[in-house]
């Protein structure tokens, strides 16, 4: 009896053209020189050639080690550096010399910090709008333990977007986000639409870690 083996072409849309040009090499020069960080390079996304390349990067700010160890994410994990109080200013710098009319910045999660970094992303954006008045800034915010009074510091700063990501259904963040609540995840994106109607929220998920449609469309 013969074993017969299914082969299933890869869909075009799977392969993407690879590109290190002139701006890829720009940006991450400008990186190392300015001693700042990306999400794309630290969680080793595989389209940091393209988005670079399209002058497109999310800065991470607090450093590059993050307090707690999801298990979709590759950032490194550990004891974090002390905060680089400077970082705020160098974002800034670099946000200018690409150009940018809208930044997005995000952070490792600091559960060593008291106030969870906010007060650092409310200098973020404050740097920002000192050197670029015109650029629109996005914050991708951790959950900050639940606490009201850091998600307050940082909806006072009034970023053009406030964005964190619930990544996952609740039945799933026991595998995939140890150390986050899914409640609290979602009370952090209600406090925020409710505290200031004008503001732009917005959260992500990721699909294929074993989700059922129904918790998706409970989640939406």
């Amino acid at each position: 009896m013969h074993e017969v083996q299914l082969v299933v072409k890869r869909p075009p849309w799977l392969k993407v053209k690879t590109s290190w040009g002139e701006n890829y090499r720009r940006l991450k020069s400008l990186l190392a020189d300015s001693n700042l960080h990306t999400v794309c390079q630290e969680a080793n996304c595989p389209n940091i050639n393209r988005c670079f390349e399209d002058r497109t990067a999310t800065f991470l700010i607090l450093g590059n080690i993050c307090t707690r160890g999801c298990r979709f994410c590759d950032i490194k994990r550990g004891t974090p550096l002390p905060v680089d109080r400077a970082e705020p200013r160098r974002v800034a710098g670099a946000v200018k010399k690409l150009g940018l009319e809208y930044a997005v910045i995000t952070s490792v999660t600091r559960d060593d910090l008291s106030d969870g970094g906010a007060s650092v992303f409310v200098q973020t954006i404050q740097e920002i709008r000192d050197l670029i008045p015109y650029c629109k800034i996005e914050v991708l915010i951790p959950d900050f333990l639940g606490s009201f009074e850091s998600q307050k510091i940082v909806l006072d700063a009034k970023p053009d977007v406030l964005n964190h990501n619930l990544e996952t259904v609740k039945r799933l963040y026991p595998q995939a986000r140890r150390g986050a609540d899914y409640e609290r995840s979602l009370n952090l994106l209600r406090i925020a639409r409710n505290c200031d109607q004008s503001l732009i929220t917005k959260s992500g998920i990721m699909l294929g870690l074993g989700e059922t449609w129904e918790e998706i469309m409970e989640l939406m």
